[in-house]
């Protein structure tokens, strides 16, 4: 474990990936020294398991986003009444799906995708409901030379009406007032901070590979999807009462895990504008 000057305890969740922070309360505002050594965590780490908390009230949630960066608003899903900016996670017994319970990384549909998501659970199943989190500098790192080099200067499409186009109206979203966003990203992006590189598809936006026919891009896609869910790059996280992970999404895919049915899983998630993939 590592005690920060500002006295933030870091611990490592897993040796690639994730750490544990304690000796903060984000219910109240961070000051600069707190904020510092969150930021410096939340690079070397890809994800972090904030324990420990009280409930965040909605601006205080907002407020810790902005210190990220601007804040992102979702295309399609419905929004905290009165914070555009907040969506919330809420799965129950009258619930059709339920959010992320597939590979992905956030809206890597957006041409700007997001950098990071903030999410904190306030309403828990007694058992289930976890999440799973992948690294993605891992899994460009364990590719071979020669694979690499093919997939150097490739552009992948990202698109989203397969996935939002009648998703959420259950919970009061009309199709026709969603937005379906398409993008093109290269397979291979460079962290603008860690200079790392890492794997940028995912099966759940990711949907062909610029001038490539369809069996072509496939059988790329196919293996790429498989070799990112390998469990040698995850973790799987239990979440406690009002935990707040924060994860990086330019370098890791997460899946939340819906085998708790029907009992309800309900928090608040704020998600920080990124720039567009290189």
């Amino acid at each position: 474990m590592t005690i920060t000057s500002s006295g933030i305890k870091i611990q490592k969740y897993s040796p690639n990936l994730g750490a544990i922070i304690t000796g903060v309360d984000l219910s109240k505002e961070i000051n600069e020294d707190q904020f510092k050594d969150i930021h410096k965590a939340f690079l070397d780490n890809q994800v972090l398991f904030f324990q420990n908390q009280n409930e965040i009230a909605p601006e205080i949630h907002l407020k810790l986003g902005k210190l990220f960066g601007e804040l992102h608003v979702h295309p399609a899903a419905p929004s905290m009444p009165g914070y555009p900016e907040i969506f919330e996670i809420h799965a129950h017994k009258n619930s059709k799906v339920a959010n992320g319970e597939f590979w992905h990384s956030d809206v890597s549909c957006d041409i700007e995708p997001p950098l990071g998501t903030m999410l904190q659970l306030h309403i828990l199943p007694e058992t289930g409901g976890d999440t799973m989190f992948s690294d993605m500098y891992s899994a460009y790192n364990e590719l071979s030379n020669k694979y690499k080099s093919l997939l150097d200067g490739l552009i992948a499409i990202h698109e989203s009406e397969h996935l939002y186009s009648g998703r959420y109206e259950d919970r009061g979203v009309n199709r026709d007032n969603i937005k379906t966003p398409v993008a093109n990203h290269p397979l291979i992006r460079t962290h603008p901070i860690t200079g790392k590189k890492a794997i940028y598809v995912n099966r759940t936006f990711t949907t062909g590979i610029e001038g490539m026919n369809k069996n072509e891009s496939s059988s790329i896609l196919e293996f790429l999807f498989e070799h990112c869910e390998h469990v040698n790059f995850q973790i799987r996280y239990r979440w406690n009462k009002n935990d707040m992970a924060f994860w990086d999404n330019r370098c890791t895919m997460h899946r939340a895990i819906w085998d708790y049915w029907p009992n309800e899983r309900k928090g608040r998630r704020v998600t920080i504008k990124g720039d567009k993939p290189v």
